[in-house]
């Protein structure tokens, strides 16, 4: 199954889960307990709006 993105190319299935992990586990990999400057906070809302894009994307109920 292919999803269509805004531009209007096809984007499948597969593809569109790779790209939800990578950003999953580059939020993983820049957790900290002890807070975060702004440029990696910044960093960190990017990722987590690239996420969320994805998931609708993806049509998955969140």
């Amino acid at each position: 199954m292919a999803n269509t993105s805004h531009s209007g190319q096809a984007l499948p299935a597969a593809r569109l889960h790779e790209i939800h992990d990578m950003l999953a586990l580059a939020l993983d990999a820049t957790e900290s307990p002890r807070g975060y400057p702004q440029p990696l906070r910044e960093a960190r809302s990017y990722m987590r709006t690239a996420l969320r894009q994805t998931v609708k994307l993806m049509g998955v109920q969140a």
